[in-house]
């Protein structure tokens, strides 16, 4: 093992220890689904992640899922974090990484509609700029000739995602992709959306009222640059260091992030079914699984629009390519047969496959279009000269 291997690992047992420590102290995290396997934690995030995008056992991959190698380090395998865990390691205090503090409650309640929404406005916000990063970076995967730039789609040590010193294309769209699909997944876990209020309680902060929406939700449009349209009894919990379903010091008379997240239980990371929850408000019915589903319908539909905005940032030839290589593990040798990428592209994002709508093609039917409009309008009016006496 090298010197540099070595202090790597040391670098992800430490911050897998810290996190362990933190986690045994208090009865939830603010870094919701699990990243770790202790603690409470079963790598929740990672379990998700697989459910959504990983290909069938030796499939290779059609752009909609990733081969094992990439998904390794996209999804984490203990003990490595991957991508979706890296805001675990450096972003835990960040409140919008992972959609926390946008709390409210009708009635007489701490905070405002308009001072919650804006906390969930600042998560999407921080996503959004985690998904571009994510294009940006997808960018440098291809040459100006639309070809795999070898150099720029390896993984190895260097593809680490905690301290900021990825250089390869791959890696840092890699970590844009995860980053935004933590925060994603976090959404269903942290909030109202897709669960339901305990029937047997009243309705209070201990017990706010669930939305019960199933995945994707229309809040998380983080390709587009919309406005955030935030339900009026959406809620995400408050979080402090001392989290407790009773909220102590800031969060004291508010909805807890203790009281309110659906983050831990078992998940299968093959079909997604969740089990064993063992949160105060995962469960309650079937929140957990319901939370659990979403997020992985959210983490399939985000993959699916980054796809689409490669597609309108770099042409269908160059995102084809991209797509590729990110889920490739050896794009070198696997993306260079670019006709058929661009239809697989299209067959997957819902487009034809058959070339009709080729900018070429296009061109043509449209100029044929217009000729038989010509065409029939002189035929009318001919006609109408012949009637009159």
């Amino acid at each position: 093992m090298s010197d540099g291997t070595r202090s790597a690992t040391l670098r992800v047992v430490l911050v897998v220890g810290v996190l362990a420590a933190l986690i045994a102290s208090a009865p939830g995290s603010a870094a919701g689904f699990g990243t770790i396997d202790s603690g409470g934690q079963h790598r929740e995030h990672e379990r998700i992640t697989r459910s959504a995008l990983a290909c069938a056992d030796g499939a290779v991959s059609d752009g909609t899922c990733f081969e094992p190698r990439v998904l390794d380090y996209l999804a984490g395998r203990d003990p490595e974090f991957g991508a979706v865990g890296a805001p675990d390691s450096d972003e835990l205090s960040v409140p919008a990484a992972h959609c926390d503090d946008a709390d409210f409650l009708e009635g007489d309640y701490p905070r405002t509609r308009e001072q919650a929404s804006a906390a969930l406005v600042a998560c999407v916000e921080h996503l959004r700029v985690r998904f571009a990063e994510a294009g940006d970076a997808a960018g440098g995967l291809v040459d100006g000739e639309g070809r795999v730039v070898g150099a720029e789609v390896g993984l190895g040590p260097a593809c680490r995602f905690v301290d900021a010193a990825d250089t390869g294309a791959k890696c840092r769209s890699l970590e844009g992709l995860g980053r935004a699909l933590h925060g994603a997944q976090d959404f269903y876990a942290h909030s109202n959306w897709a669960d339901e209020a305990d029937p047997a309680l009243p309705i209070d902060p201990t017990n706010p009222p669930g939305l019960d929406e199933p995945g994707p939700s229309a809040v998380l449009d983080l390709r587009g640059d919309a406005p955030v349209s935030v339900p009026d009894e959406l809620t995400t919990g408050c979080f402090v260091a001392r989290d407790e379903v009773d909220g102590v010091g800031a969060c004291a008379g508010r909805v807890t992030h203790a009281a309110l997240n659906k983050d831990r239980g078992m998940v299968d990371p093959t079909t997604a079914t969740a089990t064993e929850p063992t949160t105060p408000r995962g469960i309650v019915e079937d929140n957990f699984a319901k939370a659990v589903a979403g997020a992985v319908e959210e983490t399939s539909r985000q993959w699916r629009d980054l796809r689409s905005d490669l597609v309108a940032r770099y042409g269908e030839e160059h995102a084809a390519v991209m797509v590729c290589a990110l889920t490739r593990d050896d794009p070198v040798a696997a993306c260079r047969d670019v006709a058929a990428l661009v239809d697989e592209l299209r067959d997957n994002l819902g487009g034809p496959s058959d070339g009709w709508l080729r900018p070429g093609v296009l061109v043509g039917a449209l100029v044929l279009v217009v000729g038989i409009g010509a065409a029939v309008l002189v035929l009318v009016r001919s006609r109408r000269r012949r009637r009159q006496p």
